[in-house]
């Protein structure tokens, strides 16, 4: 069956759409960020990097596995640097200039992403690491009764 069209006449479409919303956007009328922070979260198996301002709201988003990589690759410093440098095209849009990374995770790719990142411009004011770390762990089993 597929989906059903709708025709517009000439005289429908041209009072659809006016000049003022059709006008293309330029790079001043976006959003700009001046300084930011970048998290990065890496995995034996995966690395995540998101990009915020200092308030929190995200920016951009990118992993391993969206760029394609799959299985044991994903978790390799060379797929950690292809996320940061994805990242940093899209910061580089926004007007970035200055970072705060947060790393948090074991991963291989910890340090590969923020060099990635680097590699296009950015300059990084503070690196902090925020793995978490169990200071207790948990409570023993019972021993067995034979």
């Amino acid at each position: 069956m597929g989906k059903k069209r709708i025709v517009k006449t000439n005289d429908e479409a041209e009072g659809a759409n006016k000049p003022e919303a059709t006008s293309p956007t330029s790079a001043s009328g976006k959003k700009r960020l001046e300084t930011g922070m970048l998290f990065v979260e890496s995995t034996y198996n995966n690395t995540k990097v998101v990009l915020t301002d200092k308030k929190g709201n995200v920016y951009g988003f990118s992993s391993s596995g969206a760029l394609g990589f799959k299985g044991a690759k994903k978790g390799t410093p060379f797929a950690a640097a292809k996320v940061g440098e994805t990242l940093a095209a899209k910061a580089a849009l926004l007007g970035l200039k200055e970072i705060d990374v947060i790393i948090k995770g074991v991963g291989s790719g910890r340090e590969s992403a923020v060099r990635g990142f680097i590699s296009k411009g950015a300059v990084v004011s503070s690196i902090k690491d925020a793995t978490p770390v169990p200071h207790n762990g948990v409570k023993p089993k019972k021993p067995r009764r034979v």
